[in-house]
């Protein structure tokens, strides 16, 4: 009998620490994923999204972004950040001007959109935005989205 607790145990262990490899992390917060960005020498996916009423933008999340295909391309190549303008969900203020601040920098007119961009500090220390392309729902699922993706990532 100990044994087998012992087995289910590690099984169970093993299962948890698989899962928490694949785990995202989606930034809110610009300044952080800004920082992060630089550091790992990334370039940022900035997903504009409706989450609580944006039809093809839950799509995308379940059709790409929740596969381990994504994951594991998102975790190797670039640094995420969510920009959420919600119906139903209330947002912190702040987060509310910070995204549409990003909403009008990059001049987002529908949802989903996806834009990678490249962050860099001026000499003064500012920071600046370099667009890299931009992308939305691709049919096809996450291997053609991907595709799309890496085209754009892989071009600079």
């Amino acid at each position: 009998m100990k044994h087998f607790l012992f087995s289910c145990l590690f099984i169970s262990v093993f299962f948890v620490k698989s899962n928490a490899q694949e785990a995202l992390t989606w930034h809110t917060d610009m300044d952080k994923a800004f920082e992060i960005a630089i550091t790992e020498n990334k370039p940022l996916m900035l997903f504009f999204t409706g989450s609580d009423w944006c039809g093809w933008c839950i799509r995308l999340q379940n059709e790409v972004f929740k596969t381990t295909d994504f994951k594991n391309w998102a975790n190797n190549n670039v640094v995420l950040v969510e920009l959420d303008f919600p119906r139903r969900k209330k947002l912190e203020q702040k987060l509310q001007v910070q995204n549409y601040q990003m909403q009008q920098i990059f001049n987002v007119t529908g949802y989903p959109s996806v834009f990678f961009a490249k962050p860099n500090k001026t000499v003064e220390g500012k920071k600046n935005l370099s667009s890299l392309g931009k992308t939305g729902y691709v049919r096809g699922g996450a291997s053609k989205w991907l595709e799309v993706a890496n085209n754009i990532v892989a071009s600079n």
